[in-house]
């Protein structure tokens, strides 16, 4: 066993001698002034110039598509239905029949509690006359007082029997009302829930069918309770918050609408705060409980430094870009970022209006790299050296 052990330290020994041995014979790398950096050029790159501009400040947000009004149609009286006034997937206005009801016992309802009111008006108009007279007989004496007061109850008695027989044709009326059904919105009604014939009830879970309002619409999005202040503030001045609603993709455009409402309260789980956008819908290309990307636009600054995203390089320093320099140079430029604006992104310090930046091919530079900027054509090559051309003379003369 130490027999082993010994040939494996005597092993790698060995090993750490020979890497000893090949590392200090390495050649150092040439740095830029060296003879490969002399021999390579300057490198190509695709730059921008910075420019003033205005930046808009936007938050994006994944939301949802939800009607301003979702209403399942019941019916408020029981009965016969006998008619169905649309179509399934049709469009209608407010005030449009959508459902018939059989009106007929309704309508004899009305007529009973009509005759009822006459019958208890006549009463009441006897019972009136009867008290006259006995006021009368009161003040001659002639009959007792218990009498009259007995009277001026039944009076009142009649009145009140009047009252509740008016009601009981307002509330016929009022059925009878019930029995045509109309649409309480502008919108799109879905499928139908039941077919005529059919006996429908005010306790029927389903109704008669879903309206949903299009036109206009709204979606409900989140944003993190960070943004809510900056949000808050512009409102507080009012301001008139753009949405921009986009497909799922995020690349096709669907509605431009404006901020209507904000939450009362942030949701503590998530640390997000529910706002609502409303949109007109008028090609219904926004469609119900359909996802959607969200671009708020909360503010626009004016005359900022704007390059493009693809100038911002990052490392150290942190944040920077090669700003190309009259000899053709290039320097490392620390920065300080802003707003991004699509793609382009605002720089608040170290960058001026007309400075020119690297947008491209900057993975291959380090400060003080030589550049070839777009339509310009190399240098000529180097002249030979006296070596190179002792070389080719020595190789002409050996031909």
């Amino acid at each position: 066993m130490m027999k082993r052990i010994f040939w494996i330290f005597l092993l790698l020994l060995v090993i750490g001698g020979i890497i000893w041995w090949i590392q200090p014979s390495a050649a150092p790398q040439q740095g830029h002034g060296g003879k490969n950096a002399s021999l390579s050029g300057p490198m190509p790159v695709v730059v921008a110039t910075a420019q003033k501009g205005d930046v808009n400040v936007e938050l994006d947000a994944l939301g949802a598509v939800t009607p301003l009004a979702n209403i399942t149609v019941k019916t408020q009286i029981n009965g016969n239905l006998i008619k169905v006034g649309f179509e399934e997937g049709q469009i209608v206005k407010a005030g449009d029949l959508l459902a018939l009801i059989d009106p007929r016992p309704y309508q004899l309802a009305l007529e009973q509690a009509q005759g009822q009111l006459k019958k208890d008006q006549a009463l009441l108009y006897d019972a009136r006359l009867d008290l006259a007279r006995y006021q009368k007989l009161v003040q001659q004496d002639s009959i007792a007082v218990q009498q009259r007061d007995t009277q001026q109850s039944l009076v009142e008695q009649d009145e009140g029997a009047v009252v509740i027989d008016q009601s009981q044709i307002d509330t016929a009326k009022l059925n009878l009302v019930y029995c045509h059904i109309s649409a309480p919105v502008s919108g799109r009604v879905g499928l139908r829930q039941v077919d005529p014939g059919n006996y429908v009830q005010t306790s029927d879970a389903n109704g008669i069918v879903v309206l949903t309002e299009l036109d206009p619409i709204s979606v409900i999005f989140t944003l993190p309770e960070d943004n809510i202040p900056m949000v808050m503030g512009r409102l507080k001045d009012g301001a008139t918050l753009e949405a921009t609603a986009y497909d799922r993709n995020n690349s096709t455009k669907l509605a431009t609408g404006k901020l209507i409402s904000v939450d009362n309260q942030i949701d503590p789980t998530t640390g997000t705060v529910k706002i609502r956008a409303q949109f007109d819908n008028a090609d219904y290309s926004l469609f119900p409980d359909q996802f959607v990307n969200i671009r708020l636009l909360v503010d626009t600054l004016h005359d900022v430094t704007i390059i493009p995203n693809a100038a911002i390089q990052r490392g150290n320093p942190a944040t920077f870009v090669y700003v190309v320099q009259p000899d053709s140079t290039v320097k490392v430029q620390a920065v300080t970022l802003g707003q991004i604006d699509g793609d382009n992104i605002s720089i608040t310090d170290g960058l001026n209006p007309g400075d020119t930046v690297v947008v491209d091919g900057a993975d291959k530079l380090r400060d003080g790299a030589k550049v070839l900027l777009p339509g310009e054509k190399p240098a000529d090559a180097a002249p030979e050296t006296n070596d190179q051309k002792g070389e080719h003379k020595h190789h002409r003369s050996n031909q």
